[in-house]
Order: C-alpha cells, then structure tokens, then sequence
C-alpha cells in the first residue's frame, strides 16, 4: 500500500483522484486546500489528516517522513499556476509526483523539473487520460498503420459550458489559468500531437474570454480547432438534449465516438504509474509547448480554412455587462 497527498482537494477533478488512489489499493494521508468544503474525502479516506494552509501541511508531511512515515506520491490537483510551485515540493519532499493537466504552463518549466528529477531520484507524472481511450488507441492504430505521406484531414470541436462563476474564479484569469487553449484544451492538444505527429503550423484566428479557435498542421493531420466555454456556442439539437458539453473528432469526415468511457480512466492512468508506465515530463512536453504558444499568439482573425464554428458571434464578457 502506497501513502499518498493531496494538494487541491476542494476542486472538481479531486475526487477522480481519490478514487484512483482507493481503486488502486492505496491511501490517502493527508490533503490540503485553502478552501474547506471537502466533504467528498469522507467516501473515499475519512481518516486522512486536512490541511488549509500550506505551512502546517508541510510541517505535517515533515514530521511523517521523521516518524519512518514517508509519502510515496503528491497528487497535484491546485491551480494551474501553482502546479510547478508544488511538483517541485513534492520532489523535494521525496515523493514521485501525479500531477493533474496542465503539468505547468511554460515550457522552461518543464527544463527546471527534469534537473530537480535528476537531483532527487524522484519522477514526475502527468494524467494524460485520452492517450488510454478504447477509441483514441484504436484510431493512433489505424493512422500509424496508413500508408506513408498520408494526411488526414481532422476537426475538433470541445464545447464545455461555464456559468459567470469561472471568471471571478482563477480560471477566469489568463494568467493562471493559460487561458481557454490550456485550461479545456490540453489533453485535446497532447492527444492530436500523440497520434499525427510533430507540430508544422500552428496558427491561432480567435481569442477571447470564453473560445479559441484555429489551425493546426501536423506530420500527419490538418486540424481545424475550436474550443468554447460558451453555451450559445453549442448547436440546438445538443441544447434540446439537456446536454451543456459537447466534444466532437471527425478524421476524413468521420465522427470518432469517444463520449463515454471516461469514467475509469484515472484510475488506469494510476494504475499505469504505480506499474511504472506512467507519461512523464518529456511526454507531456510538447502539449505545454503547443498550448503555451497558442496563449501568447496574435490571433489572426478568419482568415484562411477556419472551423466553422469560428464565425458564430462574439460574445461580451460578463462583467462588461455590469
């Protein structure tokens, strides 16, 4: 049985989390987070201690490794922002590392971990889940297995609703959050890399407060793109189903299904890590890298092959309405 922490418990992919940690036989030690509505621990590790501020959480982690109690793994789960702050405590703190998407948000980062990797003994690992999907694996089969200098022609459409709550929240703020590309998009970006190959093109046509959308070229794909955490953005029939995400990959104009099936996967990705296959720094690199460049870009407006999607009307930010 592994000892476990956890940094960010109150937010919503935490619980994924804890359940990955009891599926795969482990515990749960100790958790941390400035907010204390964390009721969900008690399904899963009612006795793991519960920290709201980092001091005392440290000091506790501390005197466990000094009482021959040593943390086996920090799963990070905090702010986008914080991930790099807190991957190298846990590092430092002789633990390997889970941490949840994004692994940070600039690509140096990512150089700075692989020396304190080195330094420590220690390892980190990111959950990227669509790289173990029944559905993903099986079209990464069928384009490895296409004939040479094939490119296949791919939309991706991920529309996930937020209410006005997630701009008073840091994922409203750009730079904490990487902005709409890294926050909803980055296990999009890593899976389309994991399966077409090297990034040639990249360029971004809009960028705002709730989408971003634009065009891809790869070794082995042309990819036009569109991400929205708008409402309005989601097409009729979807609304008229009650459903408020919609996701969507179409390669040479066929849907690849790949809704469900979610539900288990970070339990396979711990499971993958504690068998020491997980996706490490080098794996989730080049998602950093392809996300961090679409934040900072200029956005070209619609011009060229855009996403279709691309020309629905801007909407005004929330508090501008005020």
């Amino acid at each position: 049985m592994k000892r476990f922490v956890l940094i960010g418990a109150a937010g919503y992919i935490a619980p994924r989390h804890m359940r990955a940690i009891q599926d795969t036989g482990n515990t749960l030690v100790a958790a941390l987070d400035p907010n204390d509505s964390v009721g969900t621990i008690d399904s899963y590790f009612p006795e793991s201690a519960f920290f709201t501020e980092f001091e005392r959480f440290d000091r506790h982690v501390s005197k466990l490794k000094r009482n021959g109690i040593p943390i086996d793994y920090v799963t990070v789960c905090s702010p986008n922002y914080l991930h790099d702050a807190h991957i190298r405590f846990g590092l430092r703190s002789g633990a390997d590392v889970i941490c949840e998407k994004p692994l940070v948000l600039n690509p140096w980062n990512v150089e700075g971990l692989l020396d304190i990797e080195k330094e420590t003994g220690q390892r980190v690992y990111s959950i990227l889940q669509l790289r173990l999907h029944p559905a993903l694996l099986e079209l990464k089969r069928q384009v490895d297995a296409a004939p040479p200098g094939k490119v296949f022609d791919v939309n991706l459409t991920y529309i996930t609703s937020r209410g006005n709550w997630y701009y008073t929240s840091w994922k409203g703020n750009s730079e904490k959050s990487g902005g709409i590309a890294t926050n909803i998009g980055i296990h999009f970006f890593d899976m389309l890399h994991w399966i077409f190959g090297e990034v040639i093109e990249n360029h971004v046509y809009i960028q705002s407060h709730d989408r971003s959308s634009g065009f891809l070229r790869l070794e082995k794909a042309r990819v036009k793109w569109f991400l929205s955490i708008n409402y309005n953005t989601i097409a009729e029939a979807v609304k008229n189903n009650g459903m408020r995400t919609y996701r969507s990959i179409t390669v040479e104009g066929k849907e690849i299904e790949f809704s469900g099936g979610f539900t288990d996967l970070h339990t396979l990705s711990y499971q993958g890590i504690l068998e020491g296959k997980g996706f490490g720094l080098r794996e989730a690199a080049r998602a950093v890298e392809i996300a961090h460049s679409i934040h900072n870009a200029q956005p070209l407006g619609l011009v060229d092959d855009h996403h279709p999607l691309a020309a629905l009307p801007m909407s005004p930010h929330p508090f501008e309405r005020e």
